[in-house]
């Protein structure tokens, strides 16, 4: 038994495995690989580890300026954090609500915090009928009378809430958020998957209203699949938004020390992290894999990769070694955040609450989030009358609007547009710092067809000896989706790797 354990400790430690990508879900791979004490190699391009999830230093405070939350559902991130040492950091959000800017007629009012996506339950309470009026209730309404025989299987979110509900639910509160949360058009993401069992239930009960009230009766914190329904820079999907009913916590300090934490780890395993190594090529070798670097003259020897890069540059890298992985050009939202420090008292009451979504078209910007009001940790770090805002451009399909734009004219645009969101005065003195960033998203796991697209590329990847891919972009964006998923890959491949040795 002795001689065979030494056995095994010899050849697990003679197995390479190159993690290709330094964010989340590449250095979690690299924790799960090097628990069995594999040798581990993390390549990433840029010098920054996380990802999405970073943080900056603006107007003198450390600051998120990627997510900066993450999804409670299933308990899977707090797990992890606890694993690591950080259960004791981890807080709540204020829970003031969101509000809902630029609907017409009306201006700005608090979003509803019932419903689900959006959708409400009952269309003549206070707060829904503030925002679509009472024609639009009352047009809501009629989605009550309408015989169920008229009902179908309708997978397009937009389709559905405006042909039951009609435009004032669909544009005033259901794009608000999938534009926040998803960066994506409501006729482009896929009921069942958003919405699980909603489908069903509004079979059963023979309204859409009736049916988001049997879910939230049956599920409370029921939201989207691959996404927080709250303000998510991303652990949960960079750029993202606040929004109503999202059960979502945060780290003292930042997201960042999620990924400060997890390099001690790495480190203290014995891990390489190679910072500003990119990885171009891969061959096949008669034991493995050879990883051919921007910067090393010979090939890295493995006997097993794992890619967790973006989706465009994870099928550039796999398509010549994979059967039938299309390279494509992926659909990804870019989106630019902009985080102000601003000297404001005037924003000391939170006008309107903890972010404000906008209704698209509304506004050049898509929502803002009021950090040092959502945060007591952010509030807490700046001076009295000073205030944080985080303001997101760009969606799906629209280039955001500071994109031509130099850093000091984005700042200037993020400050009128926050200035217009939350209805004060932010003059341009008032301005202390900023930080200006851009993120290209994954394509939502919840748009129609994207399921069925990630399981065969992965599908093609897995058919091949040695390989493996992870990240947001086959899992689902945020850390609930994204932690679970690299463990579950780097669990196959380490297992067939040390299976082939």
């Amino acid at each position: 038994m002795s001689e065979s354990l030494d056995r095994l400790v010899r050849q697990a430690h003679d197995t390479h495995v190159v993690v290709i990508g330094g964010g989340v879900a590449g250095l979690v791979a690299a924790r799960e690989c090097a628990k069995v004490g594999l040798r581990v190699t993390v390549l990433e391009a840029t010098d920054v580890l996380g990802g999405v999830v970073r943080s900056a230093e603006v107007g003198g405070m450390t600051l998120d300026v990627g997510a900066e939350s993450f999804a409670t559902r299933g308990g899977i991130v707090r797990e992890f954090l606890d694993e690591l040492g950080l259960a004791g950091e981890v807080v709540s959000p204020n829970p003031a609500g969101a509000w809902v800017a630029g609907v017409p007629g009306v201006g700005a009012a608090p979003l509803p915090k019932g419903g689900v996506l959006g959708i409400p339950d009952n269309p003549f309470a206070p707060d829904v009928r503030r925002v679509i009026g009472w024609p639009g209730a009352w047009r809501a309404y009629l989605d009550r009378l309408r015989p169920p025989l008229t009902i179908g299987h309708t997978h397009s979110l937009g389709k559905l809430v405006g042909s039951r509900l009609g435009a004032r639910v669909l544009d005033r509160l259901v794009a608000p958020v999938t534009s926040g949360v998803y960066s994506a058009r409501p006729d482009d993401i896929d009921v069942d998957l958003a919405a699980p069992g909603l489908n069903a239930a509004l079979t059963r009960v023979g309204s859409l209203t009736g049916a988001v009230a049997e879910l939230r009766a049956s599920r409370p914190a029921a939201r989207p699949a691959d996404a927080p329904a709250s303000d998510v820079p991303v652990a949960t999907g960079a750029g993202k938004a606040p929004a109503p009913g999202g059960a979502v916590q945060g780290i003292v300090g930042g997201m960042s020390r999620l990924v400060d934490r997890l390099v001690e780890v790495l480190e203290e395993a014995g891990v390489e992290l190679r910072r500003g190594v990119a990885a171009e090529k891969l061959e096949r070798t008669s034991d493995g894999w050879a990883v051919v670097t921007s910067v090393d003259e010979k090939p890295l020897a493995a006997r097993a990769v794992l890619v967790a890069l973006p989706e465009g540059p994870a099928r550039e890298l796999l398509a010549p070694v994979v059967t039938g992985l299309e390279l494509g050009d992926p659909i990804a939202p870019v989106v630019e955040v902009v985080t102000l420090v601003v000297n404001a008292p005037v924003l000391d009451t939170a006008p309107r609450g903890t972010g404000v979504l906008t209704v698209p078209g509304s506004h050049v910007a898509k929502a803002m989030t009021h950090s040092s009001a959502k945060w007591d940790w952010v509030r807490d770090a700046a001076e009295p009358g000073v205030h944080v805002v985080r303001v997101s451009f760009g969606a799906q399909g629209e280039e955001p609007a500071t994109a031509a734009l130099d850093d000091a004219s984005a700042a200037d645009l993020a400050r009128t547009e926050a200035a217009a969101m939350l209805g004060v005065e932010l003059p341009a003195s008032a301005l202390i710092d900023s930080h200006r960033v851009r993120y290209v998203q994954s394509q939502p796991a919840a748009t129609i067809g994207r399921a069925a697209a990630t399981s065969a590329a992965r599908a093609a990847v897995r058919a091949v000896d040695g390989l493996g891919v992870t990240g947001a972009w086959v899992s689902g964006t945020g850390l609930a989706q994204v932690i679970p998923d690299a463990r579950d890959e780097a669990d196959r491949v380490r297992s067939a790797a040390l299976w082939r040795s």
